[in-house]
């Protein structure tokens, strides 16, 4: 039965390329990134959602675990938040639905931000030259609806396309070398695509992290949410997208390698051992995941006027 199905997975091409094209509504994302920038959203005037989220540095903070308000230290690692449009579902334990539901989360976090959008809402109508901009985008004024929907809209904008992967999906065979390639296939053949697919290569679905072989976490993921004992242990599958730039991995941050990640997947996840050649491969396809820096964050323009 296994074999049928990494077969048919291995038949069909569950992932696809990265769009080009990207729709979004311009003024407002020019707003939600000075809100992304602006460490005003956090109670004392110290963490933005850049602390965790560096996105010339793939998205995230490179941090096993982030530090938020007063040096506070989280419980999970921070996502990237590069093609987090594309995820079905945000958060570790896929807690929110949108990426404007995700927005206020770390607002609300006592180990995060630890603010509430009055106390923030009081202090950006302090500010005359940020309200007239905000008013001008939206009239009906300061909401916690209109500032996360700005923050999500600026997020929308930081796709990484035209990876060397994706110009291979486009029809570029040539686009990878041999071991990418062998990479690629192994990837699919035992049935890490299985989880990994779509436009982002995971993010959408929440899987149990040691499947076959006993993963141990103090962390029970999903089941903090939803308080079923069958989601113990449960987490979204992230995105490989860019996955060479965001090191370390897992939702503890304890693995420190691409290398190590997958044989933790191979363990794990699947049951297998597979030689280093062939590790090494896998490693050397993900790593052609790494897209375009997004255009919103290259426009020059953009910086001048915002940052």
């Amino acid at each position: 039965m296994i074999f049928i199905l990494f077969t048919t997975l291995n038949s069909i091409e569950l992932i696809t390329a990265i769009p080009n094209t990207n729709d979004y509504n311009n003024d407002k994302a020019l707003l939600g990134k000075m809100l992304f920038f602006d460490k005003r959203l956090s109670h004392n005037n110290t963490i933005s959602c850049a602390s965790c989220h560096n996105i010339s540095k793939g998205g995230d903070d490179d941090l096993a675990l982030p530090f938020g308000i007063y040096q506070k230290k989280g419980t999970r690692n921070s996502p990237t938040v590069l093609n987090a449009k594309f995820n079905e579902i945000q958060f570790w334990d896929g807690r929110a639905k949108s990426l404007q539901a995700q927005a206020s989360g770390p607002i609300h976090n006592p180990v995060e931000m630890d603010s509430n959008f009055d106390e923030i809402i009081s202090k950006l109508k302090k500010d005359k030259q940020f309200s007239k901009k905000f008013l001008l985008t939206y009239p009906d004024g300061f909401s916690e609806y209109n500032i996360t929907n700005a923050i999500s809209e600026f997020e929308k904008t930081l796709t990484t396309p035209n990876s060397r992967f994706d110009k291979f999906l486009k029809g570029n065979k040539s686009a990878l070398n041999d071991k990418e390639m062998k990479g690629y296939q192994t990837f699919k053949e035992y049935g890490c695509i299985s989880c990994h697919n779509g436009v982002n290569i995971g993010g959408n679905l929440i899987q149990k992290i040691g499947i076959v072989d006993t993963y141990y976490t103090d962390d029970l993921g999903r089941f903090y949410v939803t308080k079923d004992e069958n989601d113990k242990f449960y987490f979204k599958v992230p995105t490989l997208r860019n996955i060479d730039l965001t090191a370390p991995y897992f939702h503890n941050g304890e693995v420190k390698t691409l290398k190590e990640a997958v044989e933790k997947m191979l363990k794990y996840q699947i049951g297998y051992l597979l030689e280093d050649e062939e590790i090494e491969n896998i490693v050397l396809f993900l790593k052609t995941l790494n897209g375009e820096t997004p255009k919103f964050m290259k426009d020059t323009e953009n910086e001048k006027i915002y940052n």
